[in-house]
């Protein structure tokens, strides 16, 4: 039962949820977090770039990356780890990122309702004062939060 378990701690949780399955493969890894966000880091790779030879991220990647950093920053805002689907993830590109950088998301959960949690963030190749984008979101939470079965 997720009563029964610690607060999710997405620095430790990151050990293994970020080494395994699709962020696995990409690479990602853990950077920071605070009370509501989480900061994820994607590095660069040649067969992560989109159009070959130009040494840019693809921005499929990139929406991995937020999607991800923005999970765990709900879990990190509401302390547990329960189910969540993603309803809705804009991604505004800004620009493309540097030709051969890593791109770090940072994504903050802001408002929580008995459903659903919003979120919004940033990519960015360096300088978060020069993302390479915005996000907004919703996510949907499934089973409920745990102040709610009381």
């Amino acid at each position: 039962m997720a009563s029964d378990l610690p607060p999710f701690d997405p620095a430790t949780a990151a050990a293994f949820m970020l080494q395994h399955g699709h962020p696995g493969w990409l690479g990602m890894h853990y950077v920071a977090h605070g009370a509501d966000w989480v900061e994820l880091a994607l590095p660069w790779r040649e067969d992560l770039v989109g159009e070959t030879g130009s040494g840019i991220l693809a921005t499929g990647p990139i929406v991995s990356l937020m999607d991800m950093a923005s999970g765990m920053a709900i879990w990190t805002r509401t302390s547990e780890f329960l189910a969540i689907a993603t309803l809705d993830l804009r991604v505004d590109y800004m620009r493309p990122a540097r030709k051969g950088a890593a791109v770090n998301g940072r994504s903050e959960c802001y408002r929580l309702t008995r459903s659903a949690a919003f979120v919004r963030g940033i990519a960015h190749d360096g300088d978060p004062d020069d993302p390479v984008a915005h996000i907004a979101g919703v996510f949907m939470s499934i089973g409920g939060r745990r102040d709610e079965r009381r």
